[in-house]
Parts: C-alpha cells; structure tokens; sequence
C-alpha cells in the first residue's frame, strides 16, 4: 500500500481521476462521424455529454456519503465495475439513444472515481495543504486533455469511433487492479445501525447552510461551466466552422489545455505562499479576461485560430488557478463529512455544467458565437463572485 505525504500517493490519485477527463475528452473527435454512423443530429450527439454529466451528477450524491458509512476503497473498487460497465455498453451502442444512456451509466461510475479522490485529499490533508494536493492531482490529470482528443482522433480517422471507448475500457480495467493492490483506505467505516439515507440528507442541509461553502461552491460552478461550454461546442465549432480535420481539432485541443495544466502547476506553489483567496483573485482575474478574449477573437478575426487559441488558453489558464482552491475550500468546514462535501459540490457542478453544455449543443449550428457567449459570460459571473464574497470564504476556514 502507498503512504500518504507521498508523490507516488497523488500520481494514484491524480491518474484515477484523469479517468472522468479521458471519458470525456477522448471521443470529442468522433462527434460528426457519431452523428453520421449513428444517424443523429449535433444536438442529440451533444446528449452524450449532457447525459454524462448528469449521471456524474446524480452518481456523486450517492458514492460520497455511502464512502462515509462504508469506506473509500470498497466504494471506489463498486464506482469503477459501473464505470467498466457503461463504457463496454458505449462501446457496443447500437443507436444514438443507446450510447446516451450509457454514457450516464459511465458518469455515474466515473463521478465515484472523482469524488472519492477529493475525499481522501480531505482525510489526510488540511487548509492550503489540501488545495496544493488538488492542484498537483489537477496538473497530473491534465495531461488526460491534452493527449486524449489527439489520440481519440488518430483512433477516429484509424479505426472508427468504437476504439476509443474500447481504450477507455482497457483503462478503467487497469485502475481497479491499481486500486486493489496499492490503494490504503483512508477513513474507517461508521459503526453498523446508521441510517445512510437520513444522515445524507442531514450532511447535505448541514453543508448547504454555510455560507463559505456556497461562495466557493459558486466560483466552482461557475468556472466548471465555461469548460463545459467550450467541451460542448468545439468539436462541432472547431471542425464544423474552422474546417480542422479529427487530428488536427485534437491538437487544437490538447494546445488549448495547456493553459490548464500551467494554471494548476502554478497554483499548486502560489497558494502555499499567497493563500486561497489571492490565488483565486488570479485565477478569476483569467477566467473574466479570456472570457472577453474569446468574444473579440471571433468578432474581430473570425478566420484566426491563433486569436482563439491564445483567448482560450488565458481562460483555461485561469480555470487551472481557481478551479482547484475553490474546490479546496468546499471541502475545507467538513472534515467529518467530507465524502458528503466532496459529492454535493460535484453534483452541483456537473448539473449545472450539463445544463450549459446542452444550452450551447442547440444553439450551435454555423457560428462559434454560442460557444463563446457562454465562455464569457461565466468568467465575468467567476469574477464577480470572487470579487462580491470575501466575508463569506473566510468563514470556512474558521472550524
């Protein structure tokens, strides 16, 4: 078993819960070829996304308090066999209707995966410690979207759409050994006799009420969803309106996340230096500017995908900054119950994600306009609450 305060320990972690992003992001590629193979419109192959996020959503309600009553590692071994299952089931879909839901049976294991990752970041760290650990998991795991739409590509225009679900099967297959062999459980199960469901609901109105929670809760969800604006929209924008080939939109991609992954590293010394706050106000400070960034690219030149790329890489940059420390800061009030923390945020995030990564799959048609519409606006909102909450944050650092 690996000890905890060691890099191998948050490499475990961080490649555990690259499984949600290379779920995500690996077919991102296939989306026109889906739609033709498939006989689906944009909008419906868009669901896939939806879909996912919501049985992310609803899935994380679930994993984090039965992980309190029961364990991290029995919980975690449950979420990745569903997460195996729905992937085999994406990978054999017959129709359109049958790969959307089952890719909410994948969400639904995949959203396990990742709150339980929090929720062991949570039982062996504190304060800053905790948000430097999110953010060397963040920096590990973005490597996912980087590499994941170039190789999903190269498998799309090689062997079809099919084989990347197959690799994330394979993927999935390998992290159960990983986690059976090398994991430690990190919180000791309750006693028997418990109510799961009463305590859930308790934890749940408990966490709800404080007011640190909701003001980070707001920057998370807000930031979350302009990534799923952009995850919703560019692979019909980047190949439908810019003209890129699969390859050439998953190099597209993986440049773009490049910003993340710089944000998270520099996150990941800032906030041990300049605490939460100061590290969000930076994070949130990008977010706003390459929001508006990405309204000037398409306004001012259509035709550059420089413009877009550099609007898109200051926006991510600033997601990998704040995104982190605020999810840090959730999960900071409730050390008792940090697998209901970890689930609530993520089932409020992903939810509102889905929402604004539907809105932004029936508004494309011809134009990059809705994509970045949404980008913008939920960095100006991430700002805004950074900026408006300040009271609020310092109370969840006060136990």
């Amino acid at each position: 078993m690996l000890r905890p305060d060691t890099f191998a320990l948050t490499a475990l972690l961080a490649l555990l819960t690259a499984l949600g992003p290379l779920a995500m992001d690996l077919y991102l590629p296939s989306f026109p070829d889906i739609g033709r193979t498939l006989v689906a419109a944009p909008s419906s192959v868009q669901l896939t996304i939806s879909f996912y996020m919501l049985g992310f959503a609803v899935g994380q309600l679930f994993f984090g308090p039965v992980s309190d009553r029961f364990g991290r590692k029995p919980v975690l071994s449950f979420a990745l066999v569903v997460f195996c299952v729905g992937t085999l089931a994406c990978a054999l879909a017959p129709s359109i209707a049958t790969l959307i839901a089952a890719r909410a049976l994948q969400g639904a294991g995949a959203s396990g995966v990742i709150v339980l990752a929090r929720a062991v970041v949570r039982d062996l760290y504190d304060g800053p410690r905790a948000a430097r650990e999110l953010s060397l998991m963040a920096a590990i795991m973005g490597i996912a979207p980087i590499l994941a739409p170039t190789v999903g590509g190269v498998l799309e225009e090689w062997l079809g759409w099919r084989a990347g679900f197959i690799l994330i099967l394979a993927a999935g297959v390998g992290a159960m050994a990983v986690v059976g062999k090398l994991l430690p459980e990190t919180v000791p199960p309750h006693p028997p006799g418990r109510n799961i469901f009463s305590d859930s609901l308790a934890s749940f109105a408990v966490i709800a009420r404080h007011r640190g929670f909701v003001a980070y809760l707001g920057i998370v969800t807000a930031s979350f969803s302009g990534l799923f604006a952009y995850i919703s929209g560019s692979p019909f924008v980047m190949q439908g309106v810019y003209g890129l080939s699969p390859v050439g939109f998953g190099l597209f991609y993986g440049v773009t996340s490049l910003g993340f992954i710089g944000g998270t590293l520099s996150a990941a010394h800032l906030v041990m230096r300049i605490g939460f706050g100061r590290t969000i106000g930076i994070g949130a400070t990008l977010l706003l500017v390459g929001g508006i960034a990405t309204l000037a690219a398409v306004g001012f030149a259509p035709s550059s995908l420089i413009a877009l790329a550099v609007a898109l890489v200051i926006f991510l940059t600033g997601f990998g900054l704040a995104m982190p420390q605020a999810m840090a800061g959730t999960l900071q009030p409730f050390p008792e119950r940090a697998g209901a923390a970890s689930s609530l945020v993520g089932a409020v995030q992903q939810t509102t994600g889905a929402v604004v990564g539907a809105l932004v799959g029936l508004a494309i048609g011809t134009s990059a306009w809705p994509m970045v519409i949404a980008i913008a606006a939920t960095g100006v909102i991430s700002f805004a609450i950074w900026a408006t909450t300040r009271a609020a944050r310092a109370t969840a650092h006060h136990r």
